[in-house]
């Protein structure tokens, strides 16, 4: 009997990185064989109405030295099934956070069929958006 690798598949913009980021690639690490990490291209961060701190390169770079991280690939679209298509992965992880939204409903839809297991992760810590803001607050502060 051969034993196949589980694949993992995981995106995130990566800017401040902090204790939430290293859970999720921890947890997802823990959870497959080999584990691809899309760092999202400095043009599509617009998608969360702001702009990354850290380029691109610097973040992808970060990541990549994170030893959960076996592959760092820019993720360039949010199409979660282009990304299939490409990588071939039997898990995705994202935040909790997602769970039971309208997007990721109809993700879980897609993937169904493919045997692709969907995996929300909780995270801990404050996130890229809360630490901005204290970084905002404490510079105004002063």
């Amino acid at each position: 009997m051969q034993h196949s690798q589980v694949v993992g598949y995981t995106t995130g913009v990566f800017d401040l990185f902090h204790i939430g980021h290293l859970n999720v690639l921890k947890t997802a690490k823990e959870s497959c064989d080999f584990l691809i990490v899309g760092v999202t291209v400095d043009s599509l961060v617009g998608y969360k109405g702001k702009k990354a701190i850290i380029p691109y390169e610097e973040r992808a770079e970060i990541v990549k030295s994170i030893k959960y991280v076996d592959m760092v690939v820019p993720q360039e679209t949010m199409d979660k099934m282009a990304a299939w298509t490409k990588f071939h992965f039997n898990k995705i992880f994202l935040g909790s956070d997602w769970k039971g939204s309208e997007t990721w409903d109809k993700w879980e839809e897609e993937f169904h069929p493919l045997g692709v297991e969907i995996v929300y992760v909780d995270s801990i810590g404050p996130t890229s958006t809360e630490l901005r803001d204290v970084i905002h607050k404490f510079n105004n502060e002063e």
